[in-house]
């Protein structure tokens, strides 16, 4: 058995009426056990006890908390602390086990007032609005926007409602309005983020992620693959791709390469897409007029990669 990889975390923790935990903001976390490692200004930061917000019918509690990395969590405040270290950059996607996540985070209405219990919903609405006021209603999910919790360094979202809590995004990304970023997935370097991030993906330094396109993640199918895009690549506008990249690539425009697809070879031959994966140096394109993908070394390409003028933070 391998030896534990121990984070701890510090924060509140919001409950419903019910005593059910609703989410879990952590201002202090790191590596290694909360006693050894925490600032000894916590305490004092956490000192007073639970909290009641009448408006929203929940509790806010003080919350000190160590975990294994590589043991499923086993609870909401797990969970979030291990989306924490994600959004924090102290941990890379598919670095740490976060087996069983959603059978554990409940269903929430994120709002401009915080985080309400779905069934509440209804109740903090009418006070709201008996009093002069009103509620905004984000979404209903299990999992919020990272922006909402950790603002990391460098980086420009246009739309912070598209990347999840949990995302791990370098400095120098960009993501834009129609650009999304999933839990667990994310970029290693200066990124363009235009299309979806799936669940499980990485993006590698200097690559583009253009409008519309799609990298297939692991959720929806229940498989296990993951899918890497590595350096200096770009996926045309609503392309996508079911494998994985090595560096230096292109997807054309449009063109979905999934690991059944048939591609042409250089030399004549075709194989199957999935034979390809991690292919580096080559770009994916359809023939004009009979429609066939085939595969060709780039030689230079007509990419010259990403824009610098976008990426200064």
């Amino acid at each position: 058995m391998s030896d534990p990889r121990p984070a701890w975390g510090a924060g509140f923790e919001t409950q419903d009426r019910r005593g059910d935990p609703l989410d879990a903001w952590f201002r202090w976390l790191g590596w290694g056990e909360f006693g050894d490692a925490a600032p000894d200004d916590v305490d004092v930061a956490l000192a007073g006890g639970d909290r009641l917000d009448s408006v929203r019918g929940v509790t806010i509690r003080p919350l000190r908390l160590t975990i294994d990395v590589d043991v499923a969590p086993t609870s909401v405040a797990d969970v979030y602390l291990r989306l924490h270290l994600l959004s924090h950059r102290l941990a890379q996607p598919n670095t740490i086990n976060l087996d069983g996540v959603f059978g554990l985070l409940n269903n929430v209405a994120w709002t401009d007032l915080g985080p309400v219990a779905v069934g509440d919903l209804g109740d903090v609405v009418l006070a709201r609005r008996a009093a002069g006021g009103s509620v905004t209603v984000r979404s209903l999910d299990k999992f919020p926007a990272m922006l909402d919790y950790v603002v990391p360094s460098g980086v420009r979202i246009a739309d912070g409602s598209r990347v999840r809590l949990g995302a791990h995004l370098a400095a120098g990304t960009t993501v834009m309005h129609e650009g999304f970023c999933n839990f667990n997935a994310g970029t290693l370097g200066t990124s363009m983020v235009e299309g979806r991030i799936s669940q499980g993906v990485t993006v590698g330094d200097g690559s583009d992620v253009g409008g519309g396109a799609s990298i297939m993640g692991t959720l929806s199918g229940g498989g296990t693959d993951r899918i890497t895009i590595g350096e200096r690549c770009l996926l045309g506008a609503n392309s996508g791709i079911g494998i994985s990249l090595g560096d230096d690539c292109v997807v054309e425009a449009g063109l979905y390469v999934t690991a059944g697809t048939l591609v042409k070879l250089p030399d004549g031959e075709v194989v199957k897409g999935r034979q390809l994966s991690g292919i580096s140096g080559m770009t994916f394109i359809r023939h004009s007029q009979t429609g066939a993908v085939e595969l060709r070394p780039r030689e230079g390409g007509s990419w010259q990669g990403l824009n610098t003028a976008l990426h200064h933070n």
